[in-house]
């Protein structure tokens, strides 16, 4: 009471010297305190192993016996005997001397479970991948464009959308109410949108494009080389341009295929391949009103994912594939090996390699582009940056929400453990059923066979000729 004055006397002392910037202080020293505890303590365990590794007599081979035949590890082993004098001096010195307690050297087992301290970046090849993951951390801020938000809007036939989505809601609504234990639907309306979207952008506006027809006799072109792009082109984002040739003697015509990143010319476009097709159905799905993230894999493949409210997770959906909440299919179905998963939106990043790999030992691969504290440093900067000027309840909202999402990512691995030690017992069984392992186990299917097959992600299935 006696630090508040009355009204109009102007702010607090005490509360400004408690502001943000004290707590960001204070939690920065409270880290460093952490950091140099544990390592204090296993230098200490460190140290008091190697005191008893060294003031333990080493053992002395006495040579071999009648009853034990000399073998060639016994001769390798066998140790100079000293002379008596000295031997005699080494037993009465060894019996004077009492035991030694001290424990063991720490094992890796009292080590494994330390927390990961975020660690900026330091050498050139973590200073790169940095450099890369802020790059990408842009896509999804360009989704948030109002004039491009109503020209995406323009091009959405609406009233097909939510008459679709309006009649799954329904049919899903009727299917949780006949099991008669007060259960929700699956899928909330919102879902239904975006999976009506998913259908329209598959089927009817978005094009998957392996060889670009010949601008003059539309005969199917060979690519001939890559060529730089045009001030035009590189104005709506296409670092690169692909350049094919038409094979007819007669025609001998060139096409070529700019690579946009711009949404505005996807829209106009309305051709590409995996990476078109993910940027322009994301930020579709913004235009909806959908949460959205951009998904970025290593291994040359994007993707989207879209916030369930109903099921209060990040959903996966691949418009290439018109799959939905499948994020297996990659691991299963294409067989594919994958290290980095990356999932940026307006406001961060994730690391959701687990949620796509839950098989580590058979499906991924080595994450060498930096050490795992570092990409938790850069996952951390870039959530900074983008949660800078978020409103303090809006943020706390999505630290819970982080914190959700990472005991569900855990949740996965200790499911595919469960499933991995069942199907090892005597007739066991996986929890997925005959029906959804065969879903997951088909090939990707879209592009060319041979694009397909010159990627690895064929699979066990037999995909379709690109579309």
């Amino acid at each position: 009471m006696a630090n508040q004055g009355p009204p109009g006397a102007g702010p607090d002392p005490v509360s400004e010297a408690f502001d943000e910037a004290w707590a960001k202080s204070l939690t920065t020293q409270f880290e460093q305190l952490l950091r140099t505890k544990r390592l204090n303590a296993l230098s200490h365990r460190s140290r008091a192993g190697s005191r008893s590794r060294t003031s333990s007599p080493a053992p002395v081979d006495a040579g071999p016996s009648s009853s034990h035949p000399t073998s060639s590890a016994n001769t390798i082993r066998r140790k100079p005997v000293p002379s008596s004098s000295s031997h005699a001096s080494h037993i009465s010195s060894s019996a004077a001397r009492p035991h030694s307690s001290t424990s063991a050297p720490p094992s890796y087992s009292s080590l494994r479970n330390l927390p990961k301290i975020a660690t900026a970046p330091q050498d050139p090849a973590s200073l790169k991948f940095r450099n890369l993951l802020i790059s990408l951390s842009l896509t999804p801020t360009k989704y948030e464009n109002p004039g491009l938000l109503d020209e995406a809007l323009s091009v959405i036939p609406l009233d097909r959308i939510y008459s679709e989505a309006e009649e799954e809601s329904q049919v899903l609504q009727a299917e949780a109410e006949s099991m008669g234990d007060g259960r929700k639907a699956e899928w909330g309306y919102q879902d239904c949108v975006i999976r009506a979207l998913l259908r329209w952008f598959k089927r009817s506006f978005f094009t998957w494009t392996n060889n670009p027809p010949c601008p003059q006799c539309f005969t199917p072109t060979v690519s001939a080389a890559m060529t730089p792009p045009t001030p035009d082109e590189a104005a709506r984002g296409a670092a690169r341009v692909e350049l094919y040739r038409c094979p007819a003697p007669e025609c001998g015509a060139f096409e070529r295929f700019p690579r946009y990143s711009d949404v505005w010319a996807l829209l106009q476009t309305r051709r590409g391949r995996c990476g078109e097709w993910a940027n322009c159905f994301s930020m579709l799905c913004r235009a909806m009103g959908g949460r959205v993230r951009w998904v970025w894999n290593s291994e040359d493949h994007v993707w989207t994912e879209v916030y369930s409210e109903q099921q209060k997770r990040w959903v996966h959906v691949d418009a290439c594939e018109e799959a939905w909440d499948k994020p297996t299919l990659y691991t299963e179905g294409w067989e594919k090996k994958m290290a980095y998963c990356i999932a940026f939106s307006i406001d961060g990043a994730t690391d959701v390699t687990r949620r796509y790999v839950r098989n580590a030992a058979k499906h991924s691969l080595d994450r060498t582009k930096a050490p795992e504290e570092v990409l938790l440093w850069i996952v951390d900067e870039i959530r900074r940056m983008r949660r800078e000027n978020v409103p303090k309840d809006e943020r706390r909202r999505l630290v819970m929400e982080d914190m959700r999402e990472e005991l569900e990512l855990r949740g996965y691995i200790a499911h595919a453990i469960a499933a991995e030690v069942t199907q090892m017992l005597p007739g066991g069984r996986g929890p997925a059923s005959a029906e959804a392992a065969e879903k997951l186990l088909a090939g990707r299917q879209s592009g060319s066979a041979e694009w397909i097959e010159a990627r690895g992600e064929g699979g066990t299935g037999s995909p379709r000729e690109g579309h």
